[in-house]
């Protein structure tokens, strides 16, 4: 209870030291900022507008005074902001004399100027009258020049993609749904294996009867004979099984005519379903990207940066390349490479683009092939190279062509062999 007392006490003469301030036995009307005059209570935030106010009225004031006075404005308003709100003992007391207003559960209330101010948020007026930036489109240097180059060398249309590929391997009288199948067939054994095998495996499977049915119907074993040797054809017979059981269930034997649909088939990637959109269902979703396309394009040099696998190669042809040329770009690269940009020793010697074309003549022969070589052109046209793939295959026929040549026989030698065919 002494505690208390002497709180309130304390309370007190505060409150009387304040009450006897000359600044309070001023009149206490206001001018707010809106420029209202009021009467009653002034804020702790307006006494140094009113001090202000003060100095530049006519009546000089004596700098003590000034001083005491703006002493004691600033102590009322550091009091007015820090004192924390008590729940028992003294009340607060208000510059005004006026006790700290309650709400109905007893709890102080703040006052305006003690509240916190709510965040603005800030929006700036848009500029319609600038225009977005768009990023620059990027295309390599000289690849219209490099394409044409590469059309004028498939002119002759001769390679192995051109007559053996997937479009060429299905049976042109067979009903449509049977047709797509097919085709899709043939892109599934196409995958790491050459134009040449698949032809000979499809031509096959179409004289045992290349449908959903018969492939569900024929056991593994006869299967994988009928496909031999194509690459990986152990897999690819679970594959072709897994595949058609899930068309005849979920398509009715037809083929899915989405990349979406097409890539959730066992064996099926993208590069297979956007050629079997192009080819079977006659609709571009995409660039068919396979081991030539991208190694052609890393070469010319017409990708950002160097890419790691075809799906890479893919996104970055699709970023630039128009799209009216997503069709032809695969079939026309893939023979290009078949043909010319061979994946080990490049004919760059007979290559339009050798002098445009980066990767020229890094990995090429140093001489150009012998006339009636294997890799050598022909005379009917200058772009009529080898149809190998890969270097073992030209290893392979250069083997053969040594076996072929006729060995110098002595003199000696001949007229033996004479005598012994005379004798017979």
């Amino acid at each position: 209870m002494l505690h208390v007392r002497c709180s309130t006490r304390v309370c007190y003469v505060v409150q009387y030291f304040i009450m006897a301030s000359p600044y309070f036995v001023q009149s206490r009307s206001v001018i707010t900022r809106s420029g209202n005059q009021s009467s009653g209570g002034t804020p702790a935030a307006s006494l140094r507008s009113k001090l202000t106010n003060r100095r530049r009225n006519a009546d000089p004031v004596s700098p003590a005074a000034v001083k005491v006075e703006e002493e004691e404005a600033r102590i009322s308003e550091q009091r007015s902001s820090s004192a924390p709100l008590s729940t028992g003992g003294c009340p607060e007391i208000l510059p005004t004399g006026r006790p700290h207003p309650k709400t109905e559960s007893g709890t102080p209330t703040l006052l305006s100027h003690g509240r916190r101010r709510r965040q603005l948020k800030v929006e700036y007026d848009k500029d319609e009258g600038v225009m977005p930036v768009k990023a620059e489109h990027w295309d390599p240097p000289e690849w219209k020049k490099q394409l044409g180059y590469i059309r004028e060398m498939r002119s002759s249309r001769d390679a192995p993609v051109d007559n053996m590929g997937a479009e060429k391997c299905y049976d042109t009288e067979a009903p449509a749904h049977v047709r797509r199948f097919q085709v899709l067939v043939s892109l599934m054994l196409s995958s790491q294996t050459r134009d040449q095998v698949t032809a000979a495996a499809m031509q096959k499977l179409r004289a045992h009867g290349c449908t959903v049915e018969n492939v569900l119907a024929t056991d593994d074993e006869t299967l994988g004979k009928l496909i031999h040797p194509v690459g990986f054809w152990r897999n690819k017979v679970k594959y072709l099984k897994l595949t058609s059981a899930m068309l005849l269930k979920e398509f009715g034997g037809d083929i899915p005519d989405s990349v979406e649909g097409l890539v959730r088939l066992p064996g099926v990637g993208p590069k297979m379903a956007h050629l079997a959109m192009d080819i079977a269902w006659d609709q571009v979703s995409g660039i068919g990207v396979d081991t030539h396309v991208h190694r052609i394009s890393n070469r010319l040099g017409w990708l950002k940066k160097p890419t790691k696998n075809p799906e890479e190669t893919r996104k970055a042809l699709e970023e630039w390349l128009p799209r009216e040329l997503w069709s032809e770009i695969n079939w026309l690269l893939v023979g290009f490479g078949q043909q010319v940009c061979l994946p080990v020793n490049p004919l760059c010697s007979v290559c339009l683009n050798q002098h445009s074309c980066p990767s020229a003549h890094k990995n090429s022969p140093t001489k150009r092939p012998k006339a009636g070589s294997p890799r050598s052109p022909s005379p009917t046209s200058s772009f009529k190279t080898k149809t190998e793939p890969d270097q073992e295959s030209a290893v392979k026929y250069e083997r053969t062509e040594k076996e072929l040549r006729p060995t110098p026989v002595s003199p000696t030698t001949q007229r033996r062999r004479l005598k012994s065919k005379v004798n017979h």
